[in-house]
């Protein structure tokens, strides 16, 4: 969890977008929702016409006063002021509940779009990028962008009532009007000035949330660790530097705008003061009547108040664009795995090939050096090696995981960069290490494997892994419940699950990463039977930890360095004295005792000979 101390930095695929580009990315969302955006637009002009009117009105009552009597204005100005308070409280009304559904709308396609990317990257993307960050974008970031996206609909109002009230004025006086707008120019200037300086600012604000949001979630999955070693004192710390770093981030970006209002808000009564000066001039001349400065000072009043809302609001719409680079940076973000061609894949035999396949996790940094091996159709193939040999790196480029660096992958004869990606790992079911189980029930974790099966394909699938017995000790059978990655199952349990769900999808290509290395003896030969019976008639490729995997295998790959250095059967190899004998002697041999003396006497005189040299 020290990464996430390391500071407020950008993750490796972040990018900076112009306000043009997010504009234009963003303005298609509602294009496709043009109704709605017609009758927010309605709503927001009749709202601004309606709050202009009122000044309008104001204005020619005070000039019948000076004519007349004041009674003469009060009925229609207290009237006309319900009126125009009441046509612009019905739109706004309806002006905020279209808002509402429409931002809706987009935000849930906004998050569509995220987890969509999220779903096509590769595995290495999920090797760089913690969990809780990359939630962050979806959640976090889509919500704050739902923000920008109310407040410039709302503003569209704000900036039409300044048009409007601009025009006003301008009838009135245009020397008054005149210097209202070299104001508003001034004014619109410092705000874009400041625009860079707060978008930096909120970024690192959304970061550090982010950060927070990854710590919280990798603690939380580690809970049990921080228990068992007593570090929460120091767990609860690293929360308290991680919010501390978003303090800080929040405190700067506070400062920043308390900073910038104050000033617009001097910047708007400098402007007061000249309107009166120069107007209160004209009145004494008879340039301008009571009424029509009346108007002007009221309108000029309702003009001042958008233009600072507009500045008010900046420290929300800075951070809902900041939002909107995150997310779209993570849409923009291309797989590591690409593929040169979509050939349909309807089904297949399951020949694997090898051809001098190069591969790193990082390009300094290579796993397999010229890799040559051919996994033929229906073979069940294991492949054992010491820690980092290469053994899990060859089936994550099966399952196209990873992208290879260099030599040629083959899939019954086919390149698998031109193979149809989904269709292609529609054939393939992996058995991991370790299992991970959604919440809901058993059957609905085994039915996962194939979308749309029946109840009765999934019992099927339940009994034919060890004769379903194994069901017999859930609690309620298929109809247990399972929590989050399936903790209130065993291992052994959790594994038989997702060897039923293997059995379900009925793929070509069988991918084990020693399923049987974290169960107790009697739930290992459970699932070895289950094995068994996933593996029949399939090309099947195992990371072999465990004797009985190995022995049961047709074939037994020994990798080191990268690179295949034997293959062979158990007691050949076993007699050939070399790299496996000593793999052999270090990890497998202890764990079945029993079987020296059986693999002396079926391996013959070499047999023996081996055995004998390994023995301490």
């Amino acid at each position: 969890m020290a990464h996430i101390l390391d500071g407020i930095s950008a993750d490796s695929y972040d990018r900076s977008y112009g306000d043009r580009e997010l504009l234009r990315r963003i303005a298609p969302m509602f294009a496709t929702k043009v109704r709605k955006v017609v009758l927010v637009a309605f709503c927001v002009v009749g709202a601004a016409a309606a709050g202009a009117a009122f000044p309008l009105l104001a204005a020619v009552v005070v000039d019948t006063a000076d004519r007349d009597s004041v009674e003469r204005g009060v009925l229609p100005l207290v009237a006309g002021a319900l009126a125009t308070g009441l046509v612009a409280w019905l739109l706004t009304l309806v002006q905020q509940r279209v808002i509402g559904t429409l931002v809706g709308d987009v935000v849930l396609e906004m998050r569509r779009r995220a987890f969509a990317a999220v779903l096509r990257q590769d595995m290495g993307f999920f090797d760089e990028q913690s969990s809780g960050s990359v939630a962050s974008r979806i959640t976090s970031d889509t919500q704050a962008f739902a923000t920008l996206a109310t407040l410039t609909l709302s503003l569209v109002g704000q900036v039409l009532m300044i048009g409007l009230l601009l025009v006003a004025m301008f009838t009135i006086n245009v020397l008054l009007a005149l210097v209202t707008l070299l104001v508003s120019v001034v004014i619109v200037l410092v705000s874009l000035a400041f625009r860079w300086v707060s978008r930096q600012a909120s970024r690192q604000q959304q970061r550090s949330l982010a950060q927070i949001t990854a710590y919280v979630q990798e603690t939380l999955r580690g809970i049990a660790v921080a228990r068992n070693f007593q570090r929460e004192e120091s767990t609860n710390a690293g929360l308290t530097e991680a919010n501390q770093r978003w303090f800080r981030a929040t405190v700067r970006l506070n400062r920043l705008f308390s900073g910038i209002f104050p000033l617009l808000l001097t910047l708007t009564g400098l402007g007061t003061v000249l309107v009166v000066l120069l107007g209160g001039a004209r009145i004494t001349s008879g340039e301008l009547t009571a009424g029509e400065w009346s108007l002007f000072l009221e309108a000029l009043t309702l003009f001042w108040f958008p233009l600072t809302s507009i500045a008010s609001f900046w420290n929300q719409f800075q951070q809902g664009l900041a939002a909107s680079e995150r997310i779209f940076a993570l849409i923009d973000r291309e797989p590591g795995v690409r593929q040169s061609g979509a050939r349909a894949v309807p089904e297949l035999a399951g020949r694997i090939e090898f051809r001098g396949v190069d591969f790193g996790y990082a390009a300094d940094k290579p796993v397999l050096r010229g890799l040559d091996l051919e996994i033929r159709s229906g073979e069940t193939v294991a492949l054992v090696g010491h820690t980092g040999a290469g053994k899990s790196s060859i089936i994550r480029l099966i399952t196209r995981s990873y992208e290879f660096d260099g030599g040629r992958l083959l899939v019954d004869g086919r390149d698998i960069r031109e193979l149809d990606l989904d269709e292609y790992r529609s054939h393939l079911g992996i058995v991991p290490q370790s299992p991970f189980l959604f919440s809901g029930t058993v059957a609905e974790n085994i039915g996962f494997g194939k979308p749309g099966a029946t109840d009765e394909e999934i019992l099927a699938a339940a009994r034919s892994v060890a004769d379903g017995d194994w069901l017999e000790q859930l609690p309620a059978g298929l109809a247990t419940q399972t929590n989050e990655g399936g903790r209130n199952l065993s291992a052994g349990q959790r594994q038989l699950v997702v060897l039923a769900r293997v059995m379900l999808k009925d793929p070509s290509i069988l991918i084990l990463d020693e399923a049987t290395s974290n169960v107790d003896p009697l739930t290992e030969a459970q699932v070895q039977e289950g094995l068994d019976a996933v593996s029949k008639d399939r090309t099947t490729v195992v990371v072999a930890h465990r004797l009985p995997t190995v022995r049961r295998a047709d074939r037994i790959v020994v990798v080191d360095g990268g690179r295949i250095v034997e293959q062979g059967d158990h007691h050949s190899l076993l007699a050939a004295g070399g790299r496996y004998a000593e793999l052999y002697d270090h990890y497998f041999r202890h764990q079945r005792p029993d079987f020296e003396a059986e693999e002396a006497g079926e391996a013959g005189e070499a047999g023996k000979e081996a055995a004998r040299v390994l023995q301490p």
